[in-house]
């Protein structure tokens, strides 16, 4: 049976349609560059339109309004073509999560505000050798120091953050007190 002499009897509109339905076409095929969903796209628009006809409100809009159409069956098509992957048989790949970038972050943060409560000397010393990974005698030259004072100094500034930073030091079970010698 021939849908356009069921859904319309003249061939004025059958002539409307048929146009249309070459427009509709021409813009899946654009998009698709596939004649078959091309075809596949234009038919399945023009028959959304002609079972929604009464939804259109201006006659005037009708062209936008099927293109409209047109454009949400194209979207509604890959829709259904992507492939979907049951996330919970998933295993990550990456070893970053937001749980442990968070956590290195407060690490992070924690280190600055400990570095921050140094002396200004202790601070230089620790930021230019252990931060920036130069030499003792690099940092006596740019600080104008003798090469035990940067020593001196960097001794000093890691016992102190040290103690600044035990909360972040994982416990042993020797520490905890949990182990104890037996003779």
């Amino acid at each position: 049976m021939d849908v356009f002499n069921f859904l319309s009897r003249t061939r004025e509109a059958k002539a409307r349609i048929e146009q249309h339905r070459l427009r509709l076409y021409r813009i899946a095929y654009a998009w698709t560059h596939n004649a078959a969903l091309a075809d596949d796209l234009a038919q399945e628009t023009l028959t959304k339109a002609l079972r929604k006809s009464s939804q259109l409100r201006d006659p005037n809009a009708g062209e936008a309004w099927l293109y409209s159409i047109l454009s949400n069956c194209y979207h509604d098509h890959f829709r259904r073509q992507r492939a979907t992957e049951e996330i919970d048989d998933n295993t990550l790949i990456h070893e970053s999560t937001p749980e442990k970038e968070s956590s290195e972050q407060q690490v992070v943060h924690k280190v600055r505000a400990a570095i921050a409560r140094l002396s200004e000397g202790q601070r230089q010393v620790v930021t230019l050798v252990d931060i920036q990974g130069l030499s003792y005698l690099e940092v006596a030259q740019i600080l104008n120091v003798p090469i035990g004072t940067v020593m001196s100094r960097l001794c000093r500034a890691r016992h102190a953050l040290k103690d600044l930073l035990e909360d972040l030091a994982p416990r042993t079970a020797a520490e905890d007190g949990k182990i104890r010698r037996i003779k």
